[in-house]
């Protein structure tokens, strides 16, 4: 009798083969949360231009400020005694004050924050010639957006809290087992690189999936595993527990020993705040860098202590992997230094500064704009490399699968083929509809950012119903044109709604506004190309054919 061929088990074969095996059903089922998860850390590379965009009354503000910077203005001095004297006259209860009192060079807005009665965050602008405030406070924007932030928390929650880090972290964790097996399947890959055979089918996703692997492959690797490691305490709790305690206060207290080391607790005795300007000069001689905020904690209170925070030069900052500015911390009471830190320095010593670094690495806080763009680009190729891996899977079995499911089979591959247009033109219309949403939702409604976040899901949401309910080929056709529409449109929906356009960008000198469009523009013709190349392509088959006969040798 011959015996029974089948080497598609994932137990068949040699050691490449169950790498293949791996790579293949491991790549597939994280790739889609995945491509979100990359595609919208892309996108955080460009955090502030994005949210610059999506706020636009600040415009005006800016240029108010820019005017200010242009008029007198009174020395650092004098503009933190206006501060500690605003806070003295209206906060007096805060339990800590941060003031603001320039920029760099030594100008700029007079700002005080401190902390509310709910512990959040509220702030002050201040007239940088009478110390007066100019506006009530800011704790309500004019427009209500989380703005680029969005693509941040996405990136690595997914906006669910600790639940969403963890997902995020073994999605990570499985592309590291992805990237492995990769390298250990394809022996040739580097060979490959160099290959690309077009209109050929599989075998073009196979070359363009191996190209922009290999292109970015030691990227991939580092995103992936600093990603895990910044995360590390929340994933490998032990140490902390063991030290603190568990729970939430185990976790403060955690967090207060790593970010306020020292911070006193308060005496009880009264005493007045000190000068502080000599504190900030002091301090600016000691960490070499020019006064970003003074903060002092505990006010009022003999064991008060003042903080001096200094401004990152950007030429400088752009060679450290850390992006801490220096700092330096006095008792109010006698003066006497507490701690400096340099810049580039952290607290908790050489466990904090590599989790930093690690850090550093991840977010791209080094280098500059070219290293952002580098970041970008990557991120891109990333992006496009887990796209192809996923279209490749459903190319490969479209015309003959395995019948890994069963009787099953055929619905589950159409599942993935439904999950595959969802997961890359889907979130592509969620992001632009993210933008549309920021010029569409009215400004005085209430929880405004929340109504943006809602259109983000709801078209992503709307998209994967779509393509459950369509063909697989009409499902890409409708979703790619609509992309490539609301991409095309949105410079003239920008100015409908809020009047601006590309000449004003320019003349403005706003480059960051009017390099958000022109992304969105390209990504809306890239989206009309795909569209054409579908179009003009040979239908494949709607329906995946039968799993293939055991085949007897004799």
């Amino acid at each position: 009798m011959g015996k029974a061929k089948n080497t598609y088990g994932a137990g068949q074969g040699g050691f490449r083969q169950a790498q293949a095996w791996l790579h293949t059903w491991c790549g597939l089922w994280f790739s889609w949360l995945l491509f979100a998860v990359f595609l919208t850390g892309t996108l955080a590379v460009f955090e502030e231009p994005i949210t610059h965009w999506m706020t636009p009354e600040h415009h005006a503000e800016e240029a108010a400020e820019a005017a200010a910077q242009a008029g007198p203005s009174a020395p650092l001095a004098q503009r933190l005694a206006w501060g500690a004297a605003y806070m003295a006259k209206h906060h007096p209860d805060a339990g800590m004050w941060e003031l603001w009192p320039a920029d760099a060079q030594g100008a700029g807005t007079l700002r005080a924050y401190w902390f509310d009665s709910q512990r959040q965050y509220a702030s002050a602008d201040l007239d940088t010639t009478t110390g007066e405030p100019l506006a009530a406070g800011r704790e309500t924007p004019a427009r209500q957006t989380e703005g680029g932030h969005h693509f941040v928390d996405f990136h690595y929650e997914l906006h669910a809290g600790q639940v969403g880090l963890w997902i995020v972290g073994i999605a990570a964790l499985a592309m590291l087992v992805a990237l492995v097996s990769g390298v250990i399947t394809h022996r040739r890959i580097f060979k490959d690189f160099f290959t690309f055979r077009p209109r050929k089918g599989q075998r073009s996703w196979l070359d363009a999936h191996n190209a922009v692997a290999v292109l970015t492959l030691p990227f991939q690797f580092m995103i992936a595993y600093t990603g895990i490691v910044i995360s590390g305490l929340t994933f490998m709790p032990a140490g902390v527990v063991a030290q603190f305690g568990a729970g939430s206060a185990g976790a403060a207290a955690f967090q207060a020993a790593l970010n306020e080391p020292g911070k006193p607790q308060p005496s009880g005795r009264s005493m007045a705040v000190p000068d502080l300007a000599p504190f900030a000069l002091r301090g600016q001689q000691l960490m070499g860098q020019p006064v970003r905020a003074v903060v002092v904690d505990h006010p009022g209170d003999a064991a008060a202590r003042i903080g001096v925070y200094g401004w990152n030069d950007d030429a400088s900052a752009q060679q450290r992997l850390s992006p801490t500015s220096g700092m330096a911390m006095f008792s109010a009471a006698t003066g006497e230094v507490l701690q400096v830190r340099m810049p580039g320095g952290v607290d908790g010593g050489k466990a904090s500064l590599a989790q930093s670094v690690m850090g550093g690495l991840h977010m791209a806080k080094f280098g500059g704009l070219a290293m952002k763009w580098l970041y970008f680009l990557c991120g891109l190729a990333g992006s496009a490399m887990m796209a192809t891996g996923a279209m490749l899977f459903i190319v490969k079995r479209r015309p003959r699968h395995l019948g890994e499911f069963g009787a099953a089979t055929a619905r589950v591959y159409g599942l993935i083929e439904a999950a595959n247009v969802a997961a890359i033109a889907g979130l592509g219309l969620a992001c632009i509809g993210y933008l549309w949403g920021n010029r569409l939702v009215p400004l005085g409604i209430a929880h405004r950012d929340d109504w943006e976040l809602a259109v983000f899901f709801g078209v992503w949401g709307l998209a994967l119903v779509h393509a459950l309910a369509r063909p697989p080929a009409c499902a890409w056709k409708e979703q790619l044109a609509l992309l490539a529409a609301l991409c095309l449109l949105l410079p003239l929906l920008n100015g409908l709604t809020t009047g601006d356009h590309w000449l004003a960008q320019l003349l403005r000198g706003d480059w960051e506004s009017l390099g958000v469009e022109l992304f969105v523009v390209a990504t809306g013709c890239a989206a009309a190309w795909g569209l054409r190349w579908m179009s003009r392509r040979k239908p494949a088959r709607r329906h995946l054919a039968p799993a293939p006969t055991t085949q007897v040798q004799p």
